[in-house]
């Protein structure tokens, strides 16, 4: 069967045709500095102290971009631009990380240290168009630095109890996290949460709980046993607060977190992409003669009062030249198999035919919700969709045929579970600083990422107007493009998209603590950089976040 896929990696748009694929950072950067004038050097501290910043978190505090740590990603990190900002008010110049020493770092994603193949950092190629992994990756080696020196205690991957246990430096534990264990001042003994308060901080930064959701989300919903519950939410978070309160004269900010679900991982691929041009009518109309049978089941079942009718029109499969929803596997739907089982009892359907259904107890095509909009293609969904299943049927293409399986997507309900535990979280957080706090002069700041003035909101068009956010005369986009505000991962924001978030930081510190820290200038910084001859797919093959698009009609 011929692969009827609409272009994936819709977020890249049209933007390819006015950028150069030299891979230059300088193709991507204005440096006219008449149109992007730097802002006036000069602040005051306020009634904060920022001679030592500590900063404290998962990647989106360590600098991970691109799919991987590296040198430049580190070098951007939030940490290393809010403390180049701190140091015109009071802070100091010096901000110590614990350096990775790669240029490409090591990508997880797209890596097989099974087969020895160890990749680096995501880039963009405009011909695929979509990341790929660059060759030359890098496996992380133990910091060589003074630990007792660092400012930057992020660590990717981690969530909140992470932040407390020694088992995050510990290789024997399932909570052991190796970039953690790089830098650790004791390995196995030590804390993050620990580390970063013996640092001494003056003031901190503390960005913490995405993970404790995000990686429900990254399953396609698929493995519960990863969402934090509220109530261990609320106790680790606590004592987070509570430590650093109790063992520093720090003062702080602390961000909630973010509408994950708008980031281009999750809005890359659209729920329709099963597309049938008119040439394709003949296609069609053999994939609606093969469905029929499943659809007069549905409708055998609904005749005998099994099933609603709204059940039926909910599952039942029809195609149509233009676009369509890619069929799934729902796993909060019944399963309808042992109703088949009633069909054959009843001579309604002969057991072969009961066989050819049961790929389908659980399927139905996407569809859009007025509650929560359309249900949700996870980029990764790429590597399976419009494939055959089965290498010697290819007649058996996922998506069309064979139900897309679930760790791939998210139905309308698992978006409502994942943003209700997103919200539940940030009223933890709030409540806690809040708590902290009490009623004299805050020691805490809150940067609440989901307000109608944050840039997030303004990215995502949350705030009621179009997507993107103007900076200095330029349209800046949710997306990896060279426009774009994210890295090429899909999750994290580049190095502009860093200081985005540091500029909107430095207006609550700025509020909060009665300082006047310079914003940075978002134009100077660079977003993604471009395949130069050394990424995957230009050496024929063509691989994107481990993923082969080349099934699959791009452009």
């Amino acid at each position: 069967m011929k692969h009827f896929f609409k272009p994936l990696v819709l977020a890249l748009g049209l933007t390819f045709l006015v950028f150069a694929c030299d891979g230059a950072y300088d193709s991507l950067v204005n440096t006219q500095e008449e149109n992007n004038p730097m802002p006036s050097i000069g602040g005051d501290s306020g009634n904060a102290d920022f001679s030592k910043l500590v900063t404290i978190g998962n990647s989106l505090t360590a600098g991970f971009k691109d799919g991987a740590l590296y040198n430049f990603a580190q070098q951007n990190s939030l940490g290393a631009q809010l403390a180049r900002q701190m140091s015109f008010a009071g802070g100091s110049s010096t901000f110590n990380q614990p350096d990775i020493n790669s240029v490409n770092g090591f990508n997880s994603a797209a890596s097989n240290l099974g087969q020895g193949i160890i990749l680096g950092r995501f880039k963009l190629d405009p011909t695929i168009p979509g990341p790929s992994p660059v060759i030359g990756g890098e496996l992380p080696t133990a910091f060589g630095g003074d630990r007792a020196a660092l400012n930057n205690f992020g660590v990717p991957g981690i969530q909140v109890g992470q932040l407390l246990v020694p088992d995050t430096g510990n290789p024997n534990s399932p909570l052991f996290n190796p970039l953690y264990a790089r830098f650790a001042s004791n390995p196995g003994v030590s804390t993050i949460l620990g580390d970063a308060i013996a640092a001494n901080p003056s003031f901190f930064t503390l960005w913490i709980g995405n993970n404790d959701v995000l990686g429900f989300a990254l399953s396609g919903a698929s493995n519960p046993a990863i969402l934090t519950s509220p109530a261990d939410f609320t106790t680790r978070f606590t004592t987070v607060i509570n430590q650093l309160m109790a063992n520093t004269d720090a003062k702080g900010l602390v961000a909630d977190i973010p509408a994950l679900l708008f980031a281009p991982y999750f809005r890359a691929v659209p729920y329709n992409a099963v597309n049938f041009t008119q040439n394709d009518a003949a296609q069609v109309q053999q994939l609606n003669a093969a469905f029929s049978g499943f659809n007069m089941a549905l409708a055998g079942l609904a005749g005998n009062g099994l099933i609603t009718n709204d059940e039926v029109n909910r599952r039942k499969v029809q195609y149509v030249v233009g676009s369509n929803p890619v069929l799934i596997h729902d796993p909060g739907l019944e399963d309808l198999g042992p109703k088949f089982d009633m069909l054959v009892q009843a001579g309604a359907i002969s057991a072969e035919q009961r066989a050819a259904l049961q790929p389908y107890v659980q399927a139905r095509p996407m569809t859009v919700s007025q509650t929560t909009g359309p249900e949700i293609l996870l980029l990764n969904a790429a590597q399976v969709l419009g494939r055959p299943a089965d290498p010697s049927n290819p007649l058996s293409i996922v998506g069309v045929v064979v139900p897309l399986a679930n760790q791939f997507h998210l139905t309308s309900a698992q978006i409502v579970q994942i943003e209700t535990a997103r919200q539940t979280f940030n009223a933890i957080i709030s409540n806690v600083v809040q708590a902290a706090n009490g009623s004299g002069q805050p020691r805490l700041a809150l940067y609440r990422t989901n307000v109608a003035s944050s840039s997030f909101a303004k990215i995502w068009g949350l705030d009621g107007s179009s997507i993107g956010i103007r900076i200095g005369g330029a349209t800046l986009l949710p997306d990896f493009s060279p426009n774009g505000v994210f890295s090429t991962d899909g999750i994290h924001p580049n190095s502009r998209g860093v200081a985005i978030v540091v500029n909107d930081m430095i207006d609550v510190i700025n509020s909060t603590f009665n300082s006047s820290i310079p914003e940075i200038n978002v134009l100077s910084l660079p977003g993604v950089q471009l395949c130069a001859g050394d990424c995957v797919s230009q050496q024929g093959v063509v691989m994107s976040m481990g993923i082969d698009f080349s099934h699959i009609p791009l452009n």
